[in-house]
């Protein structure tokens, strides 16, 4: 999961991020955490939205990290919480974060909550993310070696190898003598592909890859590395470069993952799985609910870059679409059916067979899914929305209309995700013969965007026939 800048995110939770800010401004503290946490749960890669959570988060504790005994106390009542995030982290990174970011809103400075978010980031490959609490983990523990050692580490993933420089170059003396350390500098000191600061200017949208290095091989290498050109040319490089590191590497993880997504790129399906098969049977890989759903992802390239190559003039393209669409879905559920029974806490998962049984039209299968769902945060107003839609199909319409309530309720962005709730709701009034009430719901969506579906029809003719 790539870290994200403002202009990668939607318009609307653009808007809750400025509406964060400026209650940040305003010292409102609690209202600022609440719209940075709702923006984060939806784009957990968003770092501009994390480090203004961090801001807030601080501010709002006036900056006191406390004594012992408030550390001592602290710790325990986030206990639950750290063990639930604990318990995440393997399956769900960014599930864990979530709970994380519950237990910083209340203690900004857990050693152990700043831990797991740096686990979790680094897991989800967002080294500035696990930076910011590896920096506060940095100054709880001024003298820790290893943990010195990984923040440079993170701060030069994250393209800031002066700043790494002089961090390490601090630590080293207390230890000047220290090999690891002297290591650990020259490693940072021989990267070639990030040799220069301005990583902030690129993630503002004020520069570019080509501004902040200034040796021009160096920029054209990382464009590849960051997919930023993805030309077949550049693609094929790029394979060859990897293959060659493996030779030499054969256990790393990361540069065989980046062959697989690089063969998946090219549309060779067989090598790429290979690769991913080679991650599973690792040991990391084999608990790693997400390596099985890359597998499951590419075999589905698999089937849709079979459907592209048919011809749409052939005389049995109708058939051979319907053949293929028809085996693709089947694969889809068996393979989603065989992830559940691995990792059967894991809501994700849930969620997905959910919206794989409901395609099929198992809609008694789709609602027992949906109903596990919704335990997990950041699928629970989607699962109360396709829940809603089952009983709605079940004709069970009071009971649609009381979830999608709820759900309504529940959701406090004004997004497109909101206005599929709103107008859903409009519809089971409607099936219920509750037209004056249909009618509100849809000119909710008027008011903001007359062009959502049939909403604008709707009303039109609803005043039409006043």
């Amino acid at each position: 999961m790539a870290e994200k800048t403002g202009n990668e995110i939607s318009h609307d939770l653009r808007r809750v991020f400025i509406k964060g800010n400026e209650a940040l401004q305003r010292e409102n503290y609690d209202y600022a955490l609440d719209l940075f946490t709702q923006v984060l749960e939806k784009e957990p890669g968003f770092y501009e939205a994390r480090k203004a959570l961090r801001t807030a988060q601080s501010k709002k504790s006036g900056g006191n990290t406390g004594g012992f005994f408030k550390k001592a106390f602290s710790n325990v009542g986030a206990s639950p919480q750290l063990a639930k995030a604990k318990m995440a982290l393997q399956k769900n990174p960014a599930e864990a974060m979530v709970t994380v970011e519950q237990i910083l809103n209340g203690d900004p400075n857990n050693s152990m909550a700043h831990r797991l978010m740096a686990d979790a980031a680094e897991a989800l490959e967002m080294p500035r993310t696990a930076a910011l609490s590896l920096e506060v983990l940095a100054k709880n523990s001024p003298k820790d070696k290893n943990l010195a050692i990984e923040y440079g580490k993170a701060l030069a993933d994250a393209g800031e190898v002066q700043k790494a420089e002089r961090t390490l170059a601090e630590f080293s003396r207390m230890m000047p003598n220290d090999p690891e350390v002297s290591q650990a500098l020259k490693n940072l000191s021989a990267r070639h592909t990030m040799n220069s600061g301005g990583y902030d200017a690129l993630a503002d949208g004020q520069g570019s890859y080509r501004d902040i290095l200034k040796d021009k091989k160096g920029s054209e290498t990382l464009e590849q590395e960051g997919r930023v050109q993805k030309s077949e040319d550049n693609t094929q490089r790029l394979i060859g470069e990897y293959e060659m590191r493996l030779k030499t590497e054969p256990n790393n993880l990361k540069t065989i993952r980046n062959l697989a997504e690089l063969y998946t790129l090219k549309k060779q399906f067989d090598k790429a799985l290979h690769y991913w098969e080679k991650i599973k049977a690792s040991d990391t890989g084999a608990s790693d609910s997400s390596i099985d759903k890359a597998i499951a992802d590419t075999k589905v390239r698999q089937f849709d870059a079979q459907i592209e190559q048919l011809n749409p003039f052939g005389a049995e393209h109708a058939t051979e679409l319907a053949r293929l669409r028809a085996e693709k879905l089947v694969f889809q559920i068996s393979e989603c059916q065989k992830r559940v029974e691995k990792f059967p806490t894991d809501l994700i998962i849930r969620f997905e067979m959910g919206q794989l049984y409901f395609q099929a039209g198992k809609i008694g299968e789709a609602t027992a899914e949906f109903q596990k769902a919704q335990g997990n945060p950041n699928k629970r107003i989607a699962a109360m929305n396709y829940l809603a839609q089952c009983f709605a199909k079940r004709k069970m319409f009071d009971l649609a209309s009381k979830t999608l309530q709820n759900a309504i309720k529940e959701k406090l962005v004004f997004d497109e995700e909101k206005k599929d709730l709103i107008y859903n709701l409009g519809c089971v009034l409607e099936s219920m013969d509750k037209k004056e009430e249909a009618i509100e719901q849809f000119k909710q969506i008027y008011e903001v965007d007359i062009g959502y579906k049939d909403v604008g029809a709707k009303v039109d003719a609803f005043y039409a026939g006043q």
